[in-house]
């Protein structure tokens, strides 16, 4: 593990600070105090938080102490302060979505993926902000998440406040959602590593839905390394939810390695390039390059021809009647309460027939069985993260379907939709910066369970190049 100790501790890695608190060298409440501190001095500027759960974590980080140094270490999460998208159910404390009609919603239970983070010893600092429902577009009686590179850059979709609090060292991990790319494109805009695992090897239960079908969990990082750590606490089978594969979860953390010499990893220029920013293209050209040194095979392939915006019309009438059925219990009957985007969204559900949902459904299985047929000759296909960031005026993201066209349009959706139609499993990583110092990402597309390679190759890149080292000055 590479590692700056020069860093303020709260730019260090996951990973580093857990063996110092195995080490005793670091005291896990004087680290959450130091944390808590951190969110109450910077967060005004930045958003990322909706709930700060300031006490709570003080008495888990006591308790984790006590249990260290009683020699009742749970593992690397133990005593590490993190925080999780505020759609995750927390027995107690408010769970809002982004939406106003869940202002007032306290759960009774914890998310699984929240039980086991508690389970494994975690600190969990509070709730983040993210997007109305978890779509494009803010309520606006919550705040926009500021991107730490640049005020007036997108922060990212839905899982924005994850990416906020990851890249500013506010958490050293935390958890997102992705159902049309919101892991990854927060993860891109912000420069931090995110992880969207196989559809299935996470629990949805205790997570408000925003599509059923399509949703999927995962972590939101500063290094590959501590991805694969939080991704191997929260996976595996769960009765609770009828989605969950009983498939084994690997130990991936376990098993990094800084080279590639068995790994194919699949180009289509074509693909990689079409309406990609040039200065992005050539960056991940330097990507291939480093993955090639470091002894991978580099294969030329084709991958399905598929515009964004064909594909958005194919993911985006699933979205909207899984929506629907979601949120049945609020909507018609409180639509006044609903932001000008998702009422759009749910409005377009509500008009859908279950025939239109039968053909999106076909449409969708077609798309799934190109996409995956293409992946099947090689361990990973490289490509953008879904574009790059762009600046955006906060007036925008508060609109509906018509005024939000304008940052949808900057959505690289062959990029991000393909996988979550087909449950298939990618890693995003930072891979440069532009002239004027916004982040470039690069992400790996895998077959279903192939997380393992997925991060052994971020993981071999990120050594080998380091830009995960870089932070933003607040």
């Amino acid at each position: 593990m590479r590692d700056s100790l020069s860093d303020p501790i709260h730019y260090r890695s996951l990973s580093s600070v857990a063996e110092s608190i195995r080490d005793g060298k670091i005291s896990p409440v004087e680290l959450t105090a130091s944390l808590l501190s951190r969110i109450d001095s910077v967060d005004g500027q930045l958003m990322s938080y909706a709930t700060v759960m300031a006490e709570q974590a003080m008495e888990t980080a006591r308790e984790a102490e006590q249990e260290i140094l009683a020699g009742h270490y749970k593992g690397p999460l133990h005593g590490v302060p993190i925080a999780v998208k505020d759609l995750c159910f927390t027995a107690g404390t408010r769970t809002m979505g982004g939406l106003k009609v869940l202002r007032e919603f306290v759960p009774s239970y914890d998310a699984t993926v929240v039980r086991k983070l508690r389970e494994a010893g975690s600190v969990i600092l509070g709730k983040l902000n993210l997007t109305e429902g978890a779509l494009s577009g803010y309520h606006r009686d919550f705040p926009i998440p500021v991107n730490p590179w640049g005020e007036s850059l997108w922060a990212g979709v839905s899982s924005s406040g994850s990416g906020v609090a990851t890249a500013a060292g506010l958490c050293f991990a935390s958890l997102g959602t992705d159902t049309g790319g919101s892991i990854r494109y927060p993860a891109m805009a912000n420069a931090v590593v995110g992880l969207k695992p196989t559809y299935g090897r996470v629990s949805r239960y205790g997570v408000l839905e925003l599509a059923a079908s399509l949703d999927h969990i995962g972590p939101m990082t500063r290094s590959v390394r501590d991805a694969a750590i939080v991704f191997e606490t929260i996976s595996g089978f769960d009765g609770s939810d009828s989605s969950s594969l009983r498939d084994s979860v690997p130990r991936i953390s376990e098993s990094l390695t800084d080279e590639l010499t068995d790994i194919r990893i699949g180009v289509d220029e074509h693909y990689l390039s079409f309406g990609t920013n040039p200065a992005l293209v050539d960056a991940i050209h330097e990507v291939i390059e480093v993955l090639r040194q470091l002894g991978a095979e580099i294969v030329a392939l084709s991958m399905p021809k598929s515009d964004p915006m064909d594909l958005r019309n194919a993911w985006l009438p699933i979205c909207a009647y899984e929506a629907h059925k979601a949120h049945s219990a609020t909507y018609p009957s409180r639509a006044d309460e609903y932001g000008g985007y998702f009422g759009d969204v749910l409005k377009m559900g509500a008009s859908m027939s279950v025939e239109d949902y039968a053909k999106s459904t076909k449409l969708r299985k077609k798309i799934s069985v190109t996409y995956e047929s293409a992946l099947e000759a090689v361990d990973a296909v490289i490509c953008p993260s879904g574009g790059s960031v762009f600046p955006v005026e906060k007036e925008v993201q508060y609109g509906n379907m018509e005024k939000l066209r304008s940052v949808i349009q900057n959505f690289q959706g062959q990029f991000t939709i393909p996988a979550d139609l087909a449950g298939t499993p990618t890693i995003t990583v930072p891979c440069g910066f532009s002239d004027e110092g916004s982040p470039y990402a690069v992400q790996f597309l895998g077959n279903r369970l192939s997380e393992s390679n997925l991060c052994r190759i971020a993981h071999a890149y990120e050594q080998a190049t380091q830009w995960n080292q870089r932070h933003p000055t607040i």
